[in-house]
């Protein structure tokens, strides 16, 4: 018994092991603590969670361009978040206009729709060149070449974006309109978080019906599951492909406008790195290749990311935890990729299709 108990005993899975329960106490240890010591009022939990909400719903809407090319192509486009920066980029010029003008707090909401269209149609060409240029070449090639190529476009518009614009800091204009606070439930929250929550969840229910209920979006369905035979029944596989492009860059181009609304200092060439890289660690915590996945892996992200340097690194007497955000979501990608590759939806993708 015990020579096969060592015959199947594996050190890898062991270590593994060890590391989820370290983890896990840790986790359980620093909330303790924390919820122990009573720091934080209802109040500001509930502030916490909705910024969380809000941030993640960003998120998820950057997320969602990743999550539709792997989909389709099985390649990681890691010049998406710079696709996100090409339209938030080019409409501040647009808002800061449209500001000097009068014409955005006069009237907010067609101003808010015309920087939505201008944002999604840059996205969206800049999405569809980066198609037709770096990636349709290569697409019968080894999955690391289209990696590569990837990353590569992702410098290329970064610094080509610099040169159009400069290298300089820019910022939204404030919405009036958007300014103050409501109060929900006892709760005061501001205007601008609702205004983010309620625009990516119209856009996110949007590509869900889109994906589900329309005759493209049962096409890229059937090019999902199987090329060949999808153009075999007479799907043109590269116009499929080109739509997906396109709808995940409008969709970025979308989110870059809403971020404006919601943080809007920052807008420079270099600004979709970190929100590229944790949209993808949405997608992948959602289940890669999954679109309600990406949705709710951009809100959980968004959520942890919010309180957990009060609910855990706080408690774990970790000093200055509100900088370490950032390092709550790469090592969250880390730990995704150790103990759960497939994501939280990843399973349930994988049962449908069996």
């Amino acid at each position: 018994m015990l020579q096969r108990w060592l015959d199947q005993f594996n050190w890898v899975d062991f270590i593994l092991g060890v590391l989820r329960i370290t983890i896990l106490v840790l986790i359980v240890y620093g909330a303790a603590n924390t919820l122990i010591s009573a720091r934080y009022t209802g109040a500001q939990w509930v502030s916490l969670i909705v910024s969380g909400l809000t941030q993640g719903s960003i998120y998820a809407l950057i997320a969602l361009g990743y999550t539709l090319v792997y989909g389709i192509l099985l390649m990681i486009n890691f010049a998406h978040g710079e696709v996100f920066m090409a339209g938030a980029f080019t409409a501040v010029f647009a808002a800061t206009a449209m500001n000097q003008a009068g014409f955005l707090n006069t009237y907010p909401i067609p101003a808010l729709l015309i920087l939505l269209l201008i944002a999604a149609a840059v996205s969206t060409a800049v999405a569809v060149i980066l198609e037709r240029v770096a990636y349709r070449p290569l697409r019968g090639a080894p999955r690391l070449v289209p990696l590569i190529t990837a990353i590569g476009a992702s410098f290329f518009l970064q610094y080509t974006f610099r040169g159009f614009y400069g290298s300089g800091f820019r910022a939204y204009p404030e919405f009036q309109i958007f300014s103050g606070r409501w109060t929900i439930l006892g709760q005061s929250i501001p205007i601008t978080q609702i205004v983010v929550i309620i625009s990516a969840l119209l856009f996110m229910l949007g590509l869900y019906w889109l994906v589900e209920q329309t005759k493209m979006g049962k096409a890229m369905r059937a090019v999902s599951e199987n090329k060949e035979v999808s153009s075999l029944m007479g799907i043109n596989i590269n116009w499929v492909i080109v739509f997906t492009f396109a709808i995940g860059g409008a969709l970025a181009g979308a989110a870059g406008v809403i971020n404006g609304i919601f943080r809007p200092q920052g807008v420079y060439f270099f600004m979709g790195f970190f929100p590229g890289i944790k949209a993808f660690t949405a997608a992948v915590l959602g289940g890669i290749g999954n679109v309600p996945g990406a949705m709710l892996g951009g809100l959980f992200l968004g959520v942890f990311e919010s309180i957990g340097p009060n609910l855990i690194l706080e408690g774990l007497g970790i000093p200055s935890a509100n900088q370490l955000k950032d390092v709550i979501a790469f090592t969250m990608l880390v730990l995704i990729l150790i103990f759960r590759p497939q994501g939280i939806l990843g399973e349930r993708l994988k049962e449908a299709k069996a």
